[in-house]
């Protein structure tokens, strides 16, 4: 049996990233991965620095691991590790651990695509959350998208409201999906 196909939800915070795992998941009957540090947080009390960088990055990695180890025919991860050395590079300026970066770069290359979460849904509250400001957010999913670009990772634009946000990826995951079944 073939490896499972890897579907990254990719985005900065407060874009829908977690439901829409959640979502795709059980619309496809397939495995996901939730976001390590999200735990993490609240094992820590919000009380992060940046010498927990690669105990989130292990974290994050196993997470993926698991449902990597889980799936059948595709899976998907809310989040992945590159998203890891965005943060880590936002709020822990030259603290973040040449392995994770090695490490992103390496596992970025076993995605088949990634679904960007545009930044045009409300921002909703959250201790864990950093960038309300419309600017700041907007700020940040350049960055996100910039990211996928320089590195020359397959890439599709998730906006507007939630449905429409569920049916592009559907969409676009089904497209994937068959192009591999034709192969």
């Amino acid at each position: 049996m073939p490896d499972p196909i890897r579907i990254a939800v990719f985005g900065t915070e407060s874009t829908g990233k977690t439901t829409l795992a959640e979502r795709l998941a059980a619309h496809f009957r397939a495995a996901w991965s939730p976001e390590f540090v999200r735990e993490f947080w609240e094992i820590k009390s919000g009380k992060i620095v940046g010498a927990d960088l690669g105990t989130i990055a292990l974290g994050q990695m196993a997470n993926e691991d698991r449902a990597d180890d889980a799936a059948q025919r595709v899976v998907f991860h809310d989040t992945e590790l590159i998203t890891n050395t965005l943060w880590a590079d936002v709020l822990f300026p030259g603290e973040c651990p040449d392995w994770i970066r090695a490490e992103a770069a390496a596992r970025s290359g076993r995605y088949a695509l990634y679904l960007l979460c545009g930044t045009d849904v409300p921002f909703e509250p959250d201790p864990q959350r950093c960038f309300p400001a419309a600017t700041d957010r907007e700020k940040a999913g350049r960055l996100w998208r910039e990211t996928l670009k320089q590195r020359g990772l397959p890439f599709v634009e998730i906006r507007g409201g939630w449905a429409e946000r569920e049916a592009a990826a559907i969409a676009a995951v089904e497209g994937i999906l068959s192009r591999r079944d034709t192969l």
